[in-house]
This record gives C-alpha cells, sequence and structure tokens, in this order.
C-alpha cells in the first residue's frame, strides 16, 4: 500500500480544491529546476538503499510536471519521506501536500519548531493555519499535540472525549509546568501560536495551576 505526498511552490495554493486546480495548470510542463533538483535528490538517495530499503514506488524524476512534485511512497515509511521531504522543500519555499489527509503544509510565516501531531507524527516547523486547523480535529487514537523548543521547554494540548483541552506549558523545570483546561479549540491554538511566537499576554488572563507530578 503506498502513500502519497505532492510538493508545490509555497502560496500557490491554501485549500485542497485549490491544489487540485493548480496541479491542473502543471499538467504536460517540463519540470521547473527546483523541482528537477529535488527529484534528482530523491531518486539518489533513493537509489543509495538496498532495493528492500526503497522509500519510492517510482523514480522521482518520472513524476515531476511542472513546478510540482509527486512523491509516492510505502506506507510503512511515511514518516521517513515527510521527513526527507521537508528538508528539500522548506528551504526552497515548497509547500508538502498530503491528499490522504487533505492537509497543506505551506511554510509561509513558520516557526522552526519540533511538532508532534498525535496522529501524524513529527513535523519540523508550526504556522497559525496549521495549528487553527489542527487543533479542533484532533481526536484518537493520539488526541495531542506538542510545540517543543527543547531544553524542557514546551507547550502541548491533549483533547478528551468531552471535547475539553487540557494546555500545559513547562518552562525548563518541573516547579515551572502549568496546565489549565479549557473548551474553545479556537482559543487552544491561538495561545499556542502566541506561545510558538514568544508573545504571552493572554497568559496572565487564565488559571494556571502548577502541575505536579
Amino acid at each position: 500500500m503506498s502513500y502519497d505526498h505532492v510538493l508545490l511552490p509555497s502560496g500557490a495554493a491554501a485549500t485542497s480544491a485549490a491544489v487540485d486546480a493548480y496541479l491542473a495548470t502543471q499538467d504536460g510542463k517540463p519540470a521547473s529546476p527546483a523541482v528537477a533538483e529535488m527529484a534528482a535528490e530523491l531518486d539518489k538517495r533513493n537509489g543509495e538503499l538496498p532495493e528492500e530499503d526503497n522509500f519510492l514506488e517510482s523514480a522521482a524524476a518520472e513524476s515531476a510536471v511542472g513546478a510540482a512534485l509527486f512523491v509516492s511512497g510505502p506506507i510503512d515509511a511515511v514518516g521517513f519521506v515527510r521527513n526527507l521531504l521537508f528538508e528539500l522543500a522548506t528551504p526552497r519555499g515548497y509547500a508538502v501536500y498530503d491528499p490522504q489527509l487533505a492537509w497543506l503544509i505551506d511554510p509561509a510565516g513558520h516557526v522552526p519548531v519540533a511538532v508532534s501531531h498525535g496522529g501524524a507524527g513529527e513535523f519540523p516547523y508550526l504556522t497559525q493555519a496549521l495549528v487553527r486547523h489542527w487543533v479542533p480535529e484532533l481526536g484518537q487514537p493520539g488526541p495531542y499535540l506538542i510545540v517543543d523548543r527543547g531544553g524542557e521547554v514546551y507547550i502541548q494540548t491533549y483533547r478528551h472525549d468531552d471535547g475539553h483541552y487540557d494546555l500545559e506549558y513547562r518552562d525548563g523545570s518541573a516547579d515551572r509546568h502549568f496546565t489549565v483546561a479549557l473548551n474553545d479549540p479556537a482559543l487552544v491554538a491561538d495561545l499556542i501560536w502566541e506561545w510558538t511566537t514568544g508573545d504571552r499576554s493572554r497568559f496572565d488572563t487564565l488559571p494556571w495551576q502548577r502541575l505536579t507530578f
């Protein structure tokens, strides 16, 4: 079973329908220089592995069309492939589209932090659009989102079955770990984004409790 991703320029689309429309405009065009470079690097790295460890279903160069690159790999390699795509795409100003989840992960305005999405794995950055999309949809089996700066400095949320959220942040040590229960997913998303961008002006308005273990 395969898992697909598509690379396209940042800002080329904002919705799944717009992605489809943009990709239709690229059909039949020769690969752009950026796309050709990324495809060549993917094929190179895939070729350096034993055949049983290949992460591409077919050569990436064969799926390079205009300013878009279609990448298909085995489902058990999705995390590896996604990380590699971010490595290649982000510095070139390219977004990663996941058609299975209908997620467009565009680097415009991103903050480079370690993000763990309980249902989908690891991501190398966060944007306001992503956190606002992800938080309301958190669900089993991993209804949590963690944004980590390292050194025990992170913010995280967990969505309970009744729809309320536990929001926690930690400032480097156990005595600087606080939690609050919230019911508004939009507020949770905005607080996570504000923390990510260094704005804690609304934090003082919340009834935080120090979390003890």
